[in-house]
């Protein structure tokens, strides 16, 4: 070997470049290594690390692609740049080519809501209002799809670039699958597990379509109006409760209070004949008999009336749908319009399952024809 061979080998080596991208930040999830002229020397060592991948672009065209480890750019770790180059028997001149690091790591804790309420449709509060949020987690499993169709010539794109879009993309598909659930509107912030995991599964291909894994989404909480709060509290209370005993229980809280309210001779009087009816309806209530105010001598007080019974609410399925609760007279008359017919399933409370319209005992008068029972025999 001659002394300029000797010269040109160790220059070689000299001029070896690294090619390695140390992240410094928390946020960058793509980074273009930047040289003079774009020049990367001949048998060039590539470091990639952990979380990482680098890609190579070939004049615009997406060519070779390197995880995690140290490679010696030459032909034979640039298969496909060495093609789009046209080296058919190798080079040993500075090559031009753009590196892209891209940061593979999982990007957690990322927030996302609705700016605004969207409506949803119940079947017994009608339109209403409800606003959302949480957090979801993702990270980069198709780094050359996601240079291709989202960063582009960006030399250092960053989270929150990639948020914007990703919160857009989640609120519209979040809306759409809430919509099509159809479920009771107070259910919704009672099942958020179950719904976060319907959510991911419906928003994945969305984000595999640039190159994104969507790992977690979380919904924290669905809120709505402190009125719709209110009503779906009472009525979740009232569907619980003998409506007979609380209207006596209102009745005679509500005289209570205006006993005590009242003032002067006269209030002392209307107080006391007041308290008086309290004990009249307060002994009704509790079986006991009441008293005279002043002889001290106890009277068997004429018992009250037993309360009004409630009415029955039924609940009734068309094409698949649960609708209702409608009183016996309603559900005369969809039967009566052919809404509903003998075959259609019906459910009330205390029922176990649905059970179809002909079956039940109170609602075979819709049937006509009944004829009575046969005479007891002698």
């Amino acid at each position: 070997m001659s002394i300029f061979d000797e010269i040109k080998k160790k220059l070689s080596h000299e001029f070896i470049d690294i090619v390695e991208w140390l992240d410094n930040t928390n946020d960058t999830i793509v980074h273009r290594f930047e040289r003079y002229q774009n020049e990367i020397k001949n048998n060039a060592q590539l470091i990639v690390r952990e979380g990482q991948t680098a890609v190579f672009i070939n004049e615009g065209q997406l060519a070779d692609v390197f995880k995690p480890g140290t490679y010696t750019l030459n032909t034979q770790n640039l298969p496909i740049l060495t093609t789009l180059k046209g080296w058919k028997y190798g080079f040993d001149s500075p090559f031009k080519a753009e590196v892209y690091f891209v940061n593979t790591r999982l990007f957690t804790d990322e927030k996302w809501g609705t700016k605004n309420p969207f409506m949803l449709s119940d079947d017994r509060f009608g339109l209403v209002e409800i606003r959302a949020f949480g957090t979801y987690s993702f990270r980069i499993n198709d780094p050359g799809k996601f240079i291709v169709d989202v960063v582009g010539t960006d030399g250092n794109f960053t989270n929150y670039e990639i948020n914007e879009h990703l919160k857009s993309l989640i609120v519209t598909r979040f809306t759409d699958t809430v919509g099509e659930a159809n479920l009771p509107i107070e259910l919704y912030a009672a099942n958020t597990s179950e719904l976060s995991e319907t959510c991911q599964e419906v928003m994945q291909p969305e984000f595999n379509r640039v190159g994104i894994e969507l790992e977690r989404f979380y919904i924290e909480n669905v809120s709505m109006p402190e009125e719709l709060k209110k009503e779906i509290f009472e009525y979740s209370r009232l569907d619980k409760l003998d409506m007979g005993k609380l209207a006596q229980f209102k009745a005679a809280k509500a005289m209570e209070l205006a006993a005590k309210n009242e003032g002067g001779t006269a209030g002392a009087g209307m107080g006391m004949g007041m308290g008086f009816v309290l004990a009249q309806q307060m002994g009704g209530l509790m079986g006991q008999p009441g008293t005279q105010p002043f002889g001290g001598q106890t009277t068997q007080q004429p018992q009250a009336p037993p309360p009004m019974p409630a009415q029955v609410s039924y609940f009734y399925a068309v094409n698949g749908q649960q609708l209702g609760p409608v009183s016996f007279d309603k559900l005369k008359e969809l039967f009566a319009s052919r809404t509903i017919n003998r075959d259609s399933l019906i459910w009330k409370q205390g029922m176990a399952n649905w059970t179809v319209l002909k079956e039940i005992e109170e609602l075979k008068s819709f049937l006509g024809g009944n004829t009575p029972p046969p005479l007891p025999t002698a």
